[in-house]
């Protein structure tokens, strides 16, 4: 036998007892096909959004006027206070009964219509609007604590997960069904 000849037959036995000893470390020691879920926790996100709400609301106010210098209410009192003041006494007296009547009618006159015209007034419907903030809760993921093997981790998922997550190569298949 020549040398290269026995340095092949030895590099084959080398290769052939690792290849094996892989071979049978892996049948004794077979990679896990899942990881078990230990813990699930949903992530939420609460988001405001703008709504506009409407009433409509009935608003008193006070009527136009039309006599802003209440000349009728004026006249009228002083008629009215003329009159009055003309049947008390005689001559004189009379005739500064009936200016003082006059006087008193006409101030009298103008207040009262000055009351009645504050106390007049109209109704409307006025649509009043307001902006109220909603808060929506939305789930955007979960937090999983996983073991696969001996060792513990975690990850987050966008999915809820089942009891256990499969698992290739030792990495997680994040994408994969959920398994039984």
């Amino acid at each position: 036998m020549n040398k290269s000849m026995l340095t092949g037959v030895i590099a084959g036995a080398v290769a052939v007892t690792a290849i094996g000893g892989f071979a049978g470390y892996k049948a004794l020691n077979p990679e896990p096909k899942f990881a078990e879920v230990l813990a699930v926790e949903a992530v939420t996100e609460t988001r405001k959004s703008p709504k506009e709400v409407c009433d409509d609301v009935v608003v008193n106010e006070q009527a136009p006027v039309k006599d802003p210098n209440r000349i009728a209410g004026t006249a009228i009192g002083a008629v009215a206070g003329g009159l009055l003041g003309h049947q008390i006494g005689g001559g004189t007296g009379r005739t500064l009964a009936t200016v003082g009547g006059a006087a008193a009618g006409g101030y009298a006159g103008n207040q009262v219509q000055k009351n009645m015209q504050e106390k007049d007034t109209v109704s409307r419907t006025e649509r009043r609007c307001k902006t109220v903030y909603e808060s929506h809760t939305q789930t955007i993921g979960y937090d999983v604590r996983y073991r696969l093997g001996k060792e513990e981790g975690q990850v987050r998922m966008d999915r809820k997960p089942g009891p256990r997550i499969p698992v290739k190569d030792g990495q997680l298949q994040l994408d994969a069904p959920a398994a039984p």
